[in-house]
């Protein structure tokens, strides 16, 4: 019985915990869009994958 209300609480704590952090980065502010944001990005590199 103090085994599920242990796994209970460690669930229900990861939970909450997901949801404060979900919440908090919520308010941080996307970055700008600039032109050299993708200035180091190789496209050939991509194409390995496929």
């Amino acid at each position: 019985m103090w085994m599920m209300i242990i796994v209970g609480l460690l669930v229900l704590g990861m939970i909450v915990g997901s949801l404060l952090l979900l919440k908090d980065t919520a308010k941080r502010p996307l970055p700008k869009v600039t032109k050299d944001n993708n200035a180091n990005y190789d496209k050939d590199e991509d194409d390995d994958w496929k």
